[in-house]
C-alpha cells in the first residue's frame, strides 16, 4: 500500500480518502466503533488505513441485528408467548419481551461487539 501525501505549510499529511459507506450502520456498528476506538486501537487503525473500517462495522451492525432478532424469536416460541397472551394482559406480554430483547442484546454485546 502507498501512500500520498499533501504539504500544509510546513507539515506532510497523508493524503487518505473514505470511500462512500456500502451499507447501513445501527446501534451494534456505532458501539463496534466505539469499542475498536477505546480499546483495539491497532485493529481499528488497521481497518482504517485499508479502507475496511465500513465494510466491518457494517458487517458487525448486519450480524448483530439477524442475531438479535433470531435470539428473540427463539425465546417467544420456547417460552409460547402467543398473540392471545398479549390481548389477555398486555403489561405481562410488554414485560417479557423487553426481557427477551435486553436477554438477547446482552449475548450479542457479549459475543459480537465486544470481544
Amino acid at each position: 500500500m502507498k501512500l500520498s501525501y499533501i504539504k500544509v505549510g510546513n507539515y506532510l499529511l497523508p493524503n487518505v480518502v473514505v470511500n462512500e459507506q456500502k451499507g447501513v450502520i445501527n446501534k451494534y456498528g456505532y458501539l463496534r466503533l466505539h469499542y475498536l476506538k477505546e480499546y483495539k486501537k491497532g485493529l481499528y487503525t488497521t481497518l482504517l488505513m485499508q479502507d475496511n473500517l465500513t465494510n466491518h462495522l457494517v458487517s458487525v451492525s448486519n450480524e448483530a441485528e439477524n442475531k438479535v432478532n433470531f435470539l428473540i424469536e427463539s425465546y417467544k416460541r420456547k417460552y409460547k408467548l402467543t398473540k392471545k397472551k398479549k390481548e389477555n394482559n398486555q403489561l405481562e406480554w410488554v414485560q417479557l419481551m423487553n426481557n427477551y430483547k435486553n436477554m438477547a442484546e446482552e449475548i450479542v454485546l457479549n459475543e459480537l461487539i465486544y470481544n
